[in-house]
């Protein structure tokens, strides 16, 4: 009887310290790149938290959110980062997140970039869409879209569909031609090399100099004076025409962790985490901390294209199918 009754014991410390564990570890699902808020933000957060914090990366937040669609019966993940406007539509249709205002949304330094009101995605930072070349590749300087059209096989894009860089230069095409969207994809598509899976496949591609063109971001100025200490690539806004993309985090629906998800978003929108965004990220802080010194090589359009989100609501697995037709028959 002894022995059953320690052995009862056991098993119920054990049960008991393993429901303390789960109560303080937070899962966070998130794409490859961001896995840089790994070297201290993620030990910091620990550290003031008293709690353990699980990241788990995938290629793209594409993934992310077909991930939080098949465990959306038992969920893992208590936060997802790095949904943008358009993936945020798919999250709130089949119910895999769950809203919380957090109680800094107001360091947004502009509420524009608030693109859910009813807060179930914070957004913690942002960009404009770029065209990125290797200047040492080109007589003369591509400024235009039209530049583009007139070289075959030269610049390296996103897949829409798998790609939240890739949905967002399909979008920014839309919001420029509108309806003749599909004519100017017809002749784009002899000029696109490939559609990468995501941002990291397409520049890895890119600095191998598969193609002297890439679509990125307008920050890669920045990017290459810090990292190269010259502008080894430049960028530059097609028609000075420019698609802003927003990238917001969002707690999981039922998160096993509620409390500290909430924690989390805060800690996104403090000093200590945005000041980290422009040099890691390489995309514009939400709030006004101040950017580095290389970000005066960062390119700014002089007009924004955006679509309204109930278009794009509407409209998007159609415009996907269209755009898969046109790059299969791609000539």
């Amino acid at each position: 009887m002894k022995k059953i009754t320690i052995i009862l014991l056991l098993c119920t410390v054990l049960t008991g310290l393993s429901a303390e564990n789960q109560q303080n570890e937070l899962t966070i699902y998130t794409y490859d790149s961001l896995s840089w808020i790994e070297k201290n933000l993620v030990k910091s957060f620990e550290q003031t938290n008293h709690c353990r914090v699980k990241v788990v990366k995938f290629e793209n937040s594409s993934k992310i959110i077909s991930r939080l669609i098949f465990e959306k019966r038992k969920n893992v993940a208590d936060i997802a980062v790095g949904i943008t406007p358009s993936m945020l539509i798919k999250a709130k249709k089949n119910k895999i997140v769950a809203d919380y205002k957090s109680g800094n949304i107001s360091a947004i330094k502009d509420k524009s970039l608030i693109f859910d009101r009813e807060f179930y995605c914070t957004p913690f930072d942002f960009g404009a869409l770029a065209v990125i070349y290797d200047p040492a590749k080109f007589k003369k300087t591509p400024e235009s879209f039209d530049d583009i059209l007139k070289m075959e096989n030269s610049i390296i894009i996103q897949d829409p569909r798998t790609s939240s860089t890739g949905t967002d230069f399909l979008f920014w095409t839309i919001a420029k031609y509108g309806d003749g969207w599909e004519n100017f994809w017809e002749k784009f598509s002899r000029s696109v090399l490939t559609a990468a899976p995501g941002w990291t496949e397409s520049f890895s591609k890119f600095e191998n100099g598969e193609a002297p063109m890439m679509v990125s971001y307008a920050t890669d100025g920045a990017y290459s004076m810090e990292n190269y200490k010259s502008s080894k690539y430049k960028a530059f806004i097609p028609d000075n025409e420019g698609f802003i993309q927003i990238e917001g985090v969002s707690i999981v629906k039922n998160a096993p962790n509620r409390k500290l998800a909430e924690k989390w978003i805060d800690f996104m929108l403090s000093d200590q985490f945005q000041k980290e965004i422009p040099l890691n990220q390489w995309m514009f802080p939400v709030t006004s901390v101040a950017l580095p010194d290389v970000y005066k090589y960062a390119v700014t359009p002089q007009k924004i294209l955006s679509l309204d989100a109930s278009v794009i609501e509407k409209n998007q697995e159609k415009w996907l199918k269209s755009w898969v037709k046109i790059m299969k028959n791609k000539k």
